[in-house]
């Protein structure tokens, strides 16, 4: 076989592997595929050969440190920037949750951009509120018909008891057309979130989990959903620990987030909300690190919502030389 012939014969076998890239292979598994006969010229130095040029061609790179093993490249076509027609996107109109007492909106997002392909980022300690903020989210945009995933709404393909009592009492949300049909997409999906992303929506999933304990992974499966999303947008809630700066997966949690919440226990019982990393904001107006409180009621009825500063008694923490702090009397915030 010519090296011409043979070089085109493993471009034909690879060719199929260039579209998700990642694949790996060898001088073995090449032989057998191609029936190349052992001991001669292009099962050896032709072969060899062919992979020179096709390190050189960007089809395969060199894997680990045995020789003959390589790993497929994606291939990736250029984006042509200028010289097409641009259509100009405005930023995506999200709604933010309303306090059910004062009509109040989540006003924060008004000095906010979010753009198509954003990715949302709630990291919440255990039951302070990640779920009631997801469901409020998804019964704000209901007209959109946003998807919703998560680990408590669904069981054995359908819905779960607790997930269609919250339902019921967010009596302020018409989940269903006039014909009687939902409103929203709920997936039974709770592993391999990216693969069920429909793109061009609001992607709500509540919660990403690694049950492996590798939660630094929590990073590559952000970036895995924000690729899928289009012109959507993903808003995904993680668990952090209480108080802690960020959700579990750490810095990597941050890496692939546009605008990041995080939610702790304010004062006894009470949520309090700090916006973490803001990518982009109106005049570059600083956003990050302000915060606010708000109580639930009923598990979905979010109530008093106010924008809320350290305390300037015991600067936030909740104690003085004296004793409890008497100006916030321990709860470390009050109201700005």
């Amino acid at each position: 076989m010519q090296r011409e012939k043979l070089i085109d014969k493993v471009r034909e076998l690879l060719e199929p592997m260039r579209e998700k890239g990642g694949r790996e292979v060898d001088y073995t598994y090449i032989r057998k595929e191609l029936h190349l006969e052992p001991g001669s010229k292009e099962s050896g130095d032709g072969l060899r050969k062919v992979f020179e040029r096709l390190i050189y061609q960007r089809w395969v790179r060199p894997k680990g440190s045995r020789p003959g093993n390589f790993k497929v490249i994606k291939r990736v076509e250029a984006i042509q920037v200028f010289g097409n027609k641009r259509e100009r996107r405005p930023p995506v109109e999200l709604v933010f949750p309303r306090a059910q007492d004062t009509g109040m909106e989540m006003d924060f997002l008004e000095d906010i951009v979010l753009r198509e392909g954003d990715g949302i980022l709630i990291s919440g300690a255990s039951n302070y509120g990640k779920t009631t903020l997801a469901m409020n989210i998804c019964g704000e945009n209901i007209d959109k018909h946003p998807i919703l995933m998560g680990n408590e709404y669904s069981s054995g393909g359908e819905p779960t008891p607790r997930f269609l009592n919250k339902l019921d009492l967010m009596d302020w949300v018409k989940w269903d057309d006039e014909d009687g049909m939902d409103k929203f997409t709920l997936l039974p999906v709770k592993e391999d979130w990216a693969e069920h992303v429909v793109q061009d929506r609001i992607n709500i999933i509540d919660w990403v989990n690694i049950a492996t304990g590798e939660h630094y992974m929590i990073g590559n499966v952000l970036e895995s959903i924000k690729d899928q999303v289009g012109r959507g947008v993903a808003i995904v809630a993680i668990q952090k620990g209480e108080g802690a700066e960020m959700g579990r997966g750490g810095q990597f949690t941050k890496d692939f987030t546009d605008l990041e919440l995080l939610l702790d226990k304010l004062g006894a019982n009470e949520t309090l909300l700090t916006l973490g990393k803001v990518k982009e904001t109106i005049n570059n107006k600083r956003m990050s690190g302000r915060t606010y409180g708000f109580s639930i009621e009923d598990g979905v009825r979010i109530m008093n919502f106010r924008e809320v500063k350290k305390c300037p008694g015991c600067f936030g923490r909740g104690y003085t030389k004296e004793g409890q702090c008497s100006t916030c009397h321990g709860d470390k915030f009050v109201d700005r």
